[in-house]
């Protein structure tokens, strides 16, 4: 029976489970914990998907596999591809600050907050990427002048799947990109001008796929997806459909729902 592997790598533990394809029982399945951080280096989760992957009885028979992670942990890559620093996780709230900033600086009150929305369908909150990179630049000068690529955490988990350390092969999916704040989901095209206002350089970004484009394959074949953020995954796995509104209580609280084209409201005071 055709078998594939899904991973699911949150903020407290990283999961895998394996399923018959043609089914979708589930056939066997592992865990590893995460530490409780508000930073976190990449290879801790790396490390995390090896020990869940050997308790869940490997991959090695698996034909496809695909990693559904912690949003908005930003991931600093040198020019080889080492980390420049750990990765910032989604509930660091430092770059509070650098949020308000970037906002105001494209208009005062409501002004800024639509332009953000018009360019990019979201408004900077201290969790997203772009503001972020705007905290590195004034804090950690020297990180920031080192950072020549930028990633989130499944990004970088399917990079390692595929046992590629080379920036220019980064790839993502729509759903992480459009958490970033510098990759508009009304386009689908990087605001490249955003994200060098927020570091004070340009940097390499992931290549977004598209929902079936393969990632390429692990060393034993099987084929990578671009996989997702995590709650864009929920609801692809509960098969959520337009009208659905999906409550996801973790960690994090998030209400989500599925539209069939994008949505912006440029007009809106609050969120």
């Amino acid at each position: 029976m055709p078998l594939v592997a899904g991973v699911d790598s949150s903020t407290q533990s990283c999961k895998v489970v394996i399923l018959d394809l043609e089914t979708g029982a589930l056939v066997r399945h592992g865990r590893a914990p995460h530490p409780d951080s508000t930073e976190v280096h990449p290879d801790i989760w790396w490390s995390a998907l090896s020990q869940a992957i050997e308790a869940a009885g490997g991959i090695h028979d698996v034909h496809g596999i695909a990693v559904a992670a912690q949003q908005h942990g930003m991931i600093c890559l040198d020019e080889v591809g080492d980390v420049v620093r750990p990765a910032i996780l989604w509930n660091d709230p430092r770059p509070a600050r650098a949020a308000a900033a970037l906002v105001a600086e494209w208009g005062a009150g409501e002004t800024g907050r639509r332009e953000w929305i018009r360019a990019v369908g979201l408004v900077p909150q201290p969790f997203h990427t772009v503001a972020r990179l705007r905290w590195l630049a004034e804090h950690e000068t020297t990180n920031a002048a080192r950072t020549a690529a930028v990633c989130l955490p499944h990004d970088w988990l399917t990079s390692r799947l595929l046992g590629s350390r080379k920036i220019a092969e980064l790839v993502t999916d729509r759903s992480d990109a459009s958490g970033t704040g510098y990759w508009s989901a009304l386009t689908g095209e990087y605001r490249r001008d955003l994200f060098r206002w927020a570091l004070g350089h340009d940097a390499v970004v992931p290549s977004v796929l598209e929902p079936f484009e393969p990632a390429g394959h692990t060393q034993n074949g099987a084929v990578v997806g671009p996989g997702a953020g995590d709650n864009a995954a929920t609801a692809l796995g509960i098969g959520a459909g337009p009208g659905d509104v999906i409550i996801s209580i973790g960690t994090s609280g998030v209400v989500s729902a599925v539209a069939v084209s994008p949505i912006a409201f440029p007009d809106v005071s609050s969120g």
